[in-house]
């Protein structure tokens, strides 16, 4: 049997998918290091939670002169530029599917996202809130996912009128997601194991 250009294509498809989107966690990651540096996290504990050796974390720091370090971003929800409702909406949709154990419409986009099959798109974030309102009115779960998605809803309707906060687009994401998430668990403990 011989391998054929377009099999060779699809034998690598999955691996340049994992490789590209190593390199962005890792840029990802250089980059919450100096957001946490901003808020005056010192670099052992740094090192500890990113599973890195103080020497990488202060190689890692050493590269933003104290001149060229980003202002400390800002942790609230109440932001409105598109990467934090696009964070904001995938938070949400994740903790939809794990509320909703492997039944939510939304799980397996949720899913490409956060493996890197899927981008963050005008079209994949619509086809994302499409989902997410399904699971909402299909499913019975509890109030604060809709009050947070009809919030990050209506401001993705409306432009933001103000500058994009600090800090690249995956960086403001992925705080989001997070800081969503805890948002829904606080609200709402129990819903589903971690």
């Amino acid at each position: 049997m011989e391998l054929t250009e377009e099999g060779a294509a699809r034998l690598l498809a999955g691996m340049n998918e994992v490789i590209r989107a190593g390199e962005e966690m890792r840029k990802l990651r250089a980059e919450m290091i100096q957001v946490f540096v901003g808020l005056g996290w010192t670099q052992e504990t740094i090192a500890h939670l990113t599973d890195m050796s103080q020497p990488a974390v202060s190689k890692q720091v050493a590269r933003y002169r104290a001149g060229d370090a980003p202002p400390p971003m800002e942790l609230s929800l109440d932001q409105y530029d598109v990467p934090w409702l696009e964070g904001r909406l995938w938070g949400l949709a994740e903790e939809i599917a794990e509320t909703l154990d492997g039944a939510a419409r939304c799980g397996r986009y949720v899913d490409s996202l956060a493996r890197g099959r899927k981008r963050f798109t005008p079209q994949n974030v619509y086809e994302l809130r499409r989902l997410v309102e399904d699971d909402l009115r299909e499913a019975k779960l509890p109030g604060g996912y809709q009050r947070a998605y009809d919030q990050i809803s209506r401001a993705l309707d409306v432009p933001a009128r103000t500058a994009t906060g600090t800090g690249s687009a995956s960086a403001r994401r992925a705080l989001a997601y997070h800081l969503q998430r805890d948002q829904l668990q606080r609200d709402q403990p129990g819903t589903h194991e971690m």
